[in-house]
């Protein structure tokens, strides 16, 4: 697993072993997440809500996004983030935290430009976070959702739009965008 583009481009990056605990993008489709979003990833303000590795947000951070709030509830994973936004050279710019995804999204206010969103697969968890993450997505931000190709989402979640749906294999991709300027 390593970056794809940007100023850390090439860097191999750590996961926890075994799929149950962390399952890594694969790089063809987290070329195709970041390639719908390139115009929006400079400067953004980003939340890679289950980080597992951290890749995600750190492919933002290396593409020039201003800032990544990871979370994860693994406290192993948490720390595998934390070294790999180090080697990437990312980490100034980063915030790790261990914690359940509701409960963050409960108490924290901030908002972000580009939320990345890979929970653990079969469980329908997309589909419960979108409506509590409305609120923490700022005007104009996208929602980028990576599932199982027969995940069942909403077509509205709040003020959130699903857009598009991408498939690769066994995967899919769905991006949700909330009105108004960015």
């Amino acid at each position: 697993m390593r970056v794809i583009a940007g100023t850390a481009r090439g860097k191999n990056l750590q996961a926890l072993p075994g799929e149950d605990v962390t399952r890594p993008t694969i790089n063809r489709v987290k070329e195709a997440m970041f390639s719908s979003v390139q115009f929006l990833v400079p400067g953004a303000r980003v939340l890679d809500l289950f980080a597992g590795s951290g890749q995600l947000g750190i492919e933002a951070l290396s593409r020039g996004a201003k800032r990544c709030v990871f979370l994860d509830q693994s406290p192993q994973a948490a720390q595998i983030v934390k070294e790999n936004c180090k080697l990437a050279g990312v980490f100034g710019a980063s915030r790790v935290s261990v914690g359940e995804a509701f409960l963050f999204l409960s108490a924290d206010r901030e908002q972000f430009d580009l939320v990345l969103l890979d929970p653990p697969f079969g469980y329908g968890t997309l589909a419960r976070v979108l409506p509590i993450l409305d609120s923490h997505v700022a005007p104009g931000g996208v929602v980028l959702c990576e599932s199982e190709r027969e995940a069942q989402l909403p077509d509205t979640a709040g003020g959130l739009r699903l857009v598009k749906q991408y498939h690769y294999g066994k995967i899919m991709v769905s991006r949700y965008e909330k009105e108004g300027e960015a």
